[in-house]
């Protein structure tokens, strides 16, 4: 079986996702006198802050290798000692390499209380191999995932660098003064509980860690988190706007440069998170089921070209659905769905409607040689759900998915359909060789 050449753009969102990789391209950005910041080198930015012969340093990247690495980058910029590490919030990317920069020094270490109380992320196993970061895809399949080059796919994320904050404040700032530097601490819950960011406001600069990121925020993460309030991220948003910051150095890709920029990167971000929750509980009063609101749920045509809305990370389809799961929990509304027959017996009955397995099988290969490649994938799962080691079924389902995954723009995304693929492809083996050729690329044959 041969796929037919695609149209023109079916592969946009891809190639859009290898564009913005130039956003980790290494370098040490000169943000204003005395601030700079280190881009490309680890899974995060760091920031360095120069004071009176000393150093702070914000973040302290994914681990000890990365750390050293900026630490050279950074060169005679980084004036011994380092008098202070301040951490923006707990994720392992960002604090992973402290001790590298504390050296011999002893500096204090801040954050807010919150991120020494903060429970580990739960999440879930991962089903079929599917991995949101590709930490094991091929390289010929692997872009970037979504807001980093790489999570951990070269040096692991560890905490052996980690070092525990030895000062904390409680409630809603607090202005310190370090070799020099007048720094206030505002804590920002957002993308994380304990978030933190840094207002430098005799330069003009605002650090706020991982509260905005150059894509559609990731409110409901597919590796299975749960819903990352909207309400205070919000707020958060506001009370950064507030600052009215001249550059904006936050803790994924390159930095924002300009008050003008600042100030529209902020509120696209804000209003791209509120109008997708104003919408969706307008949905819910009016009794729409999470399908009917993924539908019709959108951004404004203005906010949908933004290039700080981009679906590189997080989706506007995942928010709504994690929106409504955390507001009126897992019922849709539909009786039907109260309790419903168990998916073995309902694939049962769908693979008889449509006269036997090997029916169904076909099915699903010709929807995939006509380019229906959901449905391929739905129509396999039928069968999958009666015999989870049919091979053929499980071929159909990974080519189905290694096309979908090809058409992505957002990175997760696609690095969750093809860590799948690559799992059934190789019998549940793991994803260490890639289905080849690519999809939409170099043509797709079939077996």
């Amino acid at each position: 079986m041969a796929v037919s050449t695609p149209p023109a753009g079916e592969f946009a969102g891809r190639e859009q996702l290898r564009a913005s990789s130039a956003e980790f391209r290494k370098e040490v950005i000169e943000i204003t006198n005395g601030i700079f910041a280190a881009v490309g080198y680890s899974a995060s930015n760091v920031t360095l802050i120069q004071g009176d012969n000393a150093s702070i340093i914000v973040d302290t990247s994914a681990n000890p290798v990365d750390a050293q690495a900026i630490v050279e980058a950074f060169g005679d910029r980084l004036l011994r000692p380092v008098a202070a590490i301040i951490y923006t919030h707990n994720h392992p990317d960002h604090s992973g390499g402290a001790t590298v920069f504390a050296g011999t020094d002893r500096p204090e270490i801040y954050s807010h209380r919150t991120l020494v109380d903060a429970a580990p992320e739960f999440g879930r196993g991962p089903r079929d191999g599917g991995d949101a970061f590709g930490t094991k895809l091929p390289d010929a399949l692997f872009i970037n995932a979504g807001t980093q080059l790489e999570y951990g796919r070269v040096t692991p994320h560890t905490r052996e660098g980690f070092l525990p904050p030895t000062r904390t404040f409680d409630g809603d700032s607090e202005t310190i003064d370090v070799a020099g530097v007048c720094l206030q601490l505002i804590h920002t819950p957002g993308e994380s509980p304990e978030n933190t960011a840094v207002w430098i406001a005799g330069k003009g600069v605002l650090i706020p860690g991982d509260d905005f990121l150059k894509s559609y925020p990731n409110l409901s993460p597919i590796r299975g988190l749960k819903l990352r309030p909207p309400e205070p991220w919000i707020a958060s948003l506001d009370r950064m706007l507030s600052l009215d910051a001249d550059a904006m150095v936050q803790g994924h890709m390159r930095p924002i440069l300009g008050r003008d920029e600042v100030r529209r990167a902020l509120t696209d971000y804000r209003d791209g998170i509120s109008t997708v929750l104003e919408q969706t509980l307008a949905g819910i009063r009016q009794g729409r089921t999470p399908d009917e609101l993924v539908q019709e749920v959108r951004l404004s045509p203005e906010l949908a070209a933004s290039p700080y809305l981009q679906e590189y990370y997080g989706s506007v389809v995942w928010a709504v659905r994690g929106i409504y799961a955390d507001y009126v929990g897992w019922f849709d509304g539909n009786a039907t769905n109260l309790n419903p027959l168990p998916p073995a017996q309902h694939a049962a009955r769908m693979i008889d409607m449509a006269g036997g397995a090997e029916s169904m099988l076909a099915r699903a290969g010709q929807a995939v040689e006509t380019g229906d490649f959901q449905w391929a994938a739905e129509l396999a799962d039928c069968l999958l759900a009666v015999d989870p080691a049919d091979v053929s079924a499980r071929q159909v389902k990974a080519r189905a998915l290694t096309e979908l995954g090809e058409r992505q723009l957002n990175a997760t995304a696609r690095n969750y359909y093809l860590t799948t693929a690559q799992f059934l492809s190789r019998g549940g083996e793991g994803a260490g060789a890639a289905i080849s050729p690519l999809a939409g690329e170099k043509g797709f044959s079939r077996s």
